[in-house]
């Protein structure tokens, strides 16, 4: 049909034929997608929930998350008997703890009192010792589980056996000494007491008062 024509029947009242409506795009789906929080269900995978942002520019960039490990079990709950034991040991090692540390001061203290014990008898029998040098007899007597002997004259030895004199262990030295000093250094330091005679004592008692007990002197001691 041509246009005069069309304008004919235009002219004559006839109308055009209505053009068939257009269907409007659906952008509320295209919306909705945009919209979807970022816990939504990861397209393409079904039923898995959708990662995080950082955690998909991670996997972007070549680094894949790391697998949480499982927890192991927990420790068992101990028993009230473990308990008990454990606190029977623990007691009886600061038991023994203690005793050592008793013992060591203990041992500490005598070594300090036998030391001040020592040095109050040097000063004690300072100077005060009577061996003489022109000795020409030799007393035998026992000492820490061995035979000892001093140089003395024949008065001293006669006045040794009759309990008038004594003998000191000071430093090594065995020192002749009377008898009111040898009571004075038993009371300070006892162990020092070498000889003490007693003149009522049997010859069994003390075999080495008798003058005549002899010994070789190459017998070594």
């Amino acid at each position: 049909m041509t246009d005069s024509l069309r304008d004919q029947l235009l002219g004559l009242g006839f109308k055009p034929a209505p053009k068939p409506e257009r269907k409007p795009e659906r952008k509320d789906n295209r919306a909705a997608e945009h919209r979807k929080p970022s816990s939504a269900v990861n397209p393409g995978r079904p039923g898995q929930a959708a990662k995080p942002a950082h955690a998909r520019q991670g996997e972007r960039a070549g680094h894949k998350p790391q697998p949480q490990q499982p927890r192991g079990p927990g420790k068992p709950a101990r028993s009230r008997e473990d308990i008990d034991l454990a606190k029977a040991y623990a007691i009886r090692a600061q038991k023994e703890k203690d005793e050592r540390i008793e013992a060591e001061r203990l041992k500490q203290e005598q070594a300090r009192l036998r030391r001040e014990a020592k040095a109050k008898l040097t000063e004690l029998v300072a100077g005060k010792g009577l061996n003489a040098n022109d000795a020409e007899h030799v007393r035998h007597f026992e000492y820490g589980g061995k035979i000892k002997r001093i140089h003395v004259t024949a008065d001293q030895l006669k006045a040794l056996n009759a309990g008038e004199l004594g003998v000191l262990q000071l430093e090594g030295r065995y020192l002749l000494v009377s008898a009111e000093l040898l009571a004075q250094a038993e009371a300070v330091f006892a162990p020092a007491i070498a000889l003490k005679v007693d003149p009522n004592a049997t010859r069994e008692d003390d075999p080495y008062a008798d003058p005549q007990y002899q010994v070789p002197d190459d017998l070594a001691w």
